[in-house]
């Protein structure tokens, strides 16, 4: 309990993840307290006949804690449920928390530093008695480039275990790239994909796991906030945490953005 109080606490005082933000302008001040945030959230319909994945909800909130010239603390924190049909229309059946810190600085046109990560996985409206979790600590690099109404924004990470309960992790490498082209001011095509190799201990009984994720769609620009709707395919790493392996999926959803 102490060492997840501590790894919590080191999180409040890190920084986030997945988007860049543009390098500060010339008049911006050397140091900028909470000089930005983002909030997102997502629900998408599965594809396939298990009735324990039908529905996958996100709900999604990132900070910059502080800004110093070309270096931000940043915080980022998702909670993701699961909704299935076993017992009724729409069964929450996972409750999954994620909690990450970087502390990252600009060289060029690249984002580099450290990061941290928590994971913790739970049943919903069901019994578990042994937690399901794990730490990670790594390295980040990204960039973002924007060439007129194009927008890239990419991110690879390579993580290492030094804390779990019940998984076989040991290291993980993420990798994402996301894209927005517009065609309208309030309208553009936007797409991603995401790749994630997962080596493990060999208690489990199989090797290196590897997860993908592919998407596109349109994004419509509000006054306050964007919406996109999207279709996807994802082949998922231990889908139910009670389970080792994987799953693959089709689905269609939508997205709500903070601007």
């Amino acid at each position: 309990m102490k060492l997840r109080g501590l790894l919590f606490c080191c999180l409040l005082f890190s920084c986030p993840a997945f988007a860049q933000d543009p390098p500060p302008s010339a008049e911006a001040a050397d140091v900028e307290f909470l000089p930005r945030y983002d909030f997102r959230m997502s629900a998408e319909r599965l594809s396939g006949d298990d009735p324990r994945f039908v529905w996958d909800t996100n709900f999604n909130g990132g900070i910059d804690v502080v800004r110093y010239r070309q270096a931000r603390l940043s915080f980022q924190a998702n909670y993701q449920a699961m909704l299935g049909e076993e017992f009724r229309a729409f069964d929450p059946n996972q409750g999954n928390y994620t909690l990450e810190g970087a502390l990252t600085t600009r060289i060029r046109d690249l984002v580099v530093g450290p990061v941290l990560y928590h994971q913790s996985r739970h049943l919903g409206d069901r019994s578990k008695d042994e937690p399901i979790d794990w730490n990670m600590a790594g390295g980040r690099v990204g960039g973002l480039w924007e060439r007129g109404p194009a927008r890239i924004d990419s991110r690879v990470d390579l993580r290492w275990v030094f804390n779990k309960t019940y998984v076989d992790y040991q290291w993980e490498l993420d990798g994402g790239v996301a894209a927005q082209y517009q065609v309208h001011p309030r309208v553009s095509v936007v797409g991603g994909a995401d790749l994630r190799v997962l080596g493990v201990d060999g208690s489990r009984n199989r090797g290196t796991q590897t997860g993908f994720r592919t998407d596109g769609g349109l994004r419509l620009e509000g006054t306050a906030a964007a919406m996109e709707f999207f279709l996807a395919v994802e082949r998922r790493i231990d889908p139910y945490q009670l389970q080792f392996g994987t799953a693959t999926w089709a689905s269609f959803g939508m997205r709500l953005l903070s601007k």
